[in-house]
């Protein structure tokens, strides 16, 4: 997978309840993500053959690339879903002030 040309990401992912604030607090105390957003939406897709409908939280998570792997992992290890929505955009451009920041608030190295 190639790394965006800055090193900076964008994670999204979705959880219900008490759940989003577990994977707030496990990507945020372990320095993996510098910044998470939430905004609840209303979901519509296909499970297991049924068209569903679910009140969610839709997580935007600031991050590094080279912490991709931990981020996945623990936003997994935190997720109550059986396929979790775990997706990675890398960011081609930003406010290098922001992205500043970002490197300054999560992982070393």
């Amino acid at each position: 997978m190639s790394l965006s040309p800055n090193g900076f990401c964008m994670v999204l992912t979705t959880a219900q309840g008490d759940e989003t604030q577990k994977i707030i607090a496990a990507v945020l105390s372990r320095e993996l993500a510098a910044c998470v957003q939430v905004m609840p939406i209303r979901s519509h897709y296909v499970w297991q053959g049924v068209l569903r409908e679910e009140v969610e939280d839709l997580l935007l998570i600031k991050a590094k690339v080279g912490d991709w792997d931990g981020l996945e992992t623990t936003i997994r290890e935190a997720h109550a879903y059986d396929t979790p929505e775990i997706l990675r955009f890398d960011i081609d451009a930003g406010a290098q002030s922001y992205l500043d920041w970002i490197a300054s608030v999560t992982r070393k190295g």
